[in-house]
């Protein structure tokens, strides 16, 4: 046996960088191929499969649950349930700041909160024999009135300080309001929303000589290692989680109720368990969108200068854990007043727990304000592009914090140029092609550009390659490729000579893939690593059969980050064909152009700003999801009965940047993830005005609210 010779590491001439080219994802071939294995793939010797049985009433208490019957049936193992379940410990503080939701504390108490709760797994020797038993199971219930209705107006509405305060305000908003030349009051409404990705929310556990290996479908290994040892009161170093592919996550995929499950299951039954969620099920146990309830009223002056901004946001949370979908952030960062008053309420209902989903907060308060915007434009026979720049501000309009780079209104300029917004006509109702009546409009965009503590570890190894391990995910977004193209640059070598593992808590701490921080925050521990590693291969010492191992930490260096705000911004533009007499209504083109910082990968980057474009027209158009009242269950709770936009209803979209460059910041990247689906919405509504002189300010703009907004509007044509 022979062994290669030991190399030097760094190219004597470093290649062109690589950072900023396009490049195919790494691990494309073995994607398209069938070789890349999910959570739900992996095999396992001895592998025993769960299935979670829910609730079917929307507020009790369990009397019993007749198990006898389900544990004679074939091939069933176990029925995990309150009364039986390992005891779980509940009360401390997670990784986000906040404690467990009890949903994913599973089989602790006999309450029920909410439809679609988990009351027990039922485990078999395979996933047909588990759900047939599962769905078999007789669980009594004590049924007890529920309260489901969301509406603006609740008296039990209550503010809820969390990672942003619930209010803020300055000035005299009454009076600001009362002194202005153009006033804008309204209400608006987007419904409940579902991240309805491709791979559903799956794991397996499994015991391995003391430690806890669990094989997931996640956004941060870390997170899920830090929630499972607290609850499991296990030292985190006993627990291993790998998520090495994950088919979409959208801010679901972090620690669910099935994975406690399966732990449970693997620590009683001391085999491999594996439960997979149904598409079902996510629609109950996955989080979602809560609907909101925006009041916005905005005053300006003869100039179209604000005097007066509110922004009041309603949302629901459940009974049992507090989440807010804080829409009224998105004011607090683009537009200043005299008078500024912002509020995120929640309302607590007989419903599951919300989460983060793409752009939380953003996507939603996007729409409000940028419409009421729109119609105050309107009002002050403005551009509605011109009223925008008019009210840019010089600092954070909360925070007083001076912008790291904000060029908000360069995106609005170039992307009216490209757009042609420079021939359009202000009028509504008079453009047609034949049966349709088109339409244009636009609204701005921002999403912060954060970073996380992470680490890193970098090995140049005997064979001249480098190898990078950092327990990062990457969930559809390209991260993977992305820190391939980093690490080459950081280390002066060509993307050939590194590879990337990532989703491996064994790695060390990292960020999650959330908030658009990912690729920022892992992208900073990479090039902390390798800028030490290339010091100590500066010499050109041979390197070991074993090579050479840097790790490194960014948490002091993220904690003295200059206290600024950080944002990519954008400016979307949508153009719309209505026909009144159907109500249908067709996007025909879009237009994105973004002030993101650093684009690492423009190939990715673009998939990622048109992906939040689409989902935007789905937003506008298509999805809502709609309760049954009598049983506080969904109707349709599937992607049948839950819309989302298909190819027909994507035809001309466009995404595209400026430069972005901020000469303060360490990282350069702002992240992509986020910003495309923050003002598409209002963009495609405002559109819609254009095009038929009638306001939607419920979303989705349906075919029948088309039709009775025309029919409204007739009698005063």
């Amino acid at each position: 046996m022979t062994t290669a010779a030991p190399r030097s590491t760094a190219a004597a001439t470093p290649p062109a960088g690589a950072v900023g080219t396009a490049h195919t994802r790494v691990e494309g071939v073995e994607k398209v191929t069938g070789a890349a294995r999910y959570a739900g793939e992996i095999p396992f010797a001895g592998l025993a499969h769960g299935w979670l049985a829910v609730s079917t009433v929307a507020r009790g208490r369990i009397r019993s649950i007749d198990t006898d019957a389900v544990l004679a049936m074939p091939g069933v193992l176990a029925v995990l349930h309150h009364g039986n379940a390992p005891r779980l410990e509940t009360d401390y503080i997670g990784m986000l700041g906040t404690r467990p939701d009890p949903t994913c504390t599973v089989f602790q108490h006999d309450r029920v909160p909410s439809m679609g709760w988990p009351v027990a797994l039922v485990v078999a020797e395979t996933p047909e024999q588990a759900r047939e038993a599962a769905e078999s199971l007789v669980v009594d219930y004590e049924q007890q009135p529920h309260d489901i209705d969301f509406h603006s107006g609740r008296p039990d509405a209550v503010g809820l300080d969390g990672h942003m305060p619930a209010v803020t305000g300055k000035g005299d908003l009454e009076a600001e309001l009362a002194a202005s030349a153009a006033v804008v009051d309204a209400e608006y409404t987007t419904p409940e929303e579902h991240h309805s990705m491709m791979e559903p929310h799956a794991v397996t556990a499994l015991w391995d000589g003391g430690r806890l290996e669990v094989f997931d479908s996640n956004q941060g290994a870390t997170w899920v290692v830090g929630e499972l040892a607290k609850m499991f009161s296990l030292e985190p170093s006993a627990v291993r989680v790998r998520s090495e592919h994950v088919g979409g996550g959208f801010g679901s995929k972090g620690v669910r109720a099935h994975q406690v499950a399966a732990v449970m299951a693997a620590t009683v039954l001391r085999r491999p368990v594996r439960v997979v969620m149904t598409r079902r099920q996510m629609f109950s146990l996955a989080g979602y969108r809560s609907p909101t309830a925006q009041r916005v009223r905005l005053g300006a002056d003869a100039d179209g200068r604000l005097r007066a901004l509110e922004h009041r946001s309603l949302s629901l949370t459940s009974t049992v854990h507090d989440f807010v979908e804080p829409s009224a952030g998105h004011s607090r960062v683009m537009y200043d007043a005299d008078a500024h008053h912002t509020a995120n309420q929640v309302v607590r209902l007989d419903l599951p727990t919300p989460t983060f989903m793409r752009a939380p907060g953003e996507a939603p308060g996007s729409f409000a304000m940028e419409c009421a915007l729109d119609e105050l434009a309107v009002k002050c026979g403005l551009d509605p592009i011109e009223l925008r720049l008019r009210n840019e501000p010089e600092r954070g309009p909360v925070s007083g914090l001076p912008f790291s780079s904000r060029n908000l209104a360069a995106c609005f300029r170039e992307g009216a140029r490209r757009f042609g917004w420079a021939g359009r006509d202000p009028r509504p109702g008079v453009r047609r092609d034949g049966r349709w009546l088109l339409g244009t409009g636009t609204a701005a965009a921002s999403f912060g550009a954060g970073a996380g503590p992470s680490t890193a570890v970098l090995t140049a190894e005997a064979d001249g390659t480098f190898t990078v391990r950092i327990a990062a995910a990457d969930i559809g977004t390209g991260a993977r490729t992305a820190l391939t193209l980093i690490a080459a640059d950081a280390l002066g070598v060509t993307t050939d000579r590194v590879r990337v593992r990532i989703g491996d808590s064994d790695f060390g701490p990292a960020m999650i893939a959330g908030g658009s921080m990912g690729t920022r925050s892992w992208a900073w521990a990479v090039n902390t690593a390798a800028a030490e590693l290339r010091e100590r291969l500066a010499l050109g010492a041979d390197i070991p059969p074993e090579g050479i191992t840097v790790r490194s930490d960014t948490t002091a260096a993220v904690g003295a980050l200059a206290r600024k705000e950080r944002h990519s911004y954008g400016a979307q533009f949508a153009e719309v064909a209505v026909d009144l007499t159907t109500g249908e209504v067709r996007v025909r083109r879009m237009l994105g152009i973004f002030a993101a910082g650093r684009i690492v990968n423009p190939l990715t980057a673009r998939n990622q700003l048109v992906g939040g474009m689409v989902w935007g027209i789905s937003m506008a158009l298509h999805e809502e999801a709609v309760r049954d009242r009598a049983t506080g269950g969904h109707y349709g709770a599937d992607l049948a009965g839950y819309h989302v936009a298909t190819n027909a209803d994507v035809q001309d979209i466009e995404a595209d940047w400026i430069e972005d460059h901020d000469p303060d910041d360490p990282v350069g990247i702002k992240g992509v993830g986020e910003i495309g689906i923050v003002g598409a919405a209002a963009a495609v509504a405002n559109a819609v005005w254009h095009a038929t002189g009638a306001r939607h300010r419920d979303l989705p703009i349906r075919p029948d609210r088309v039709l009775r907004a025309a029919a409204e509007k007739a009698p005063h044509a």
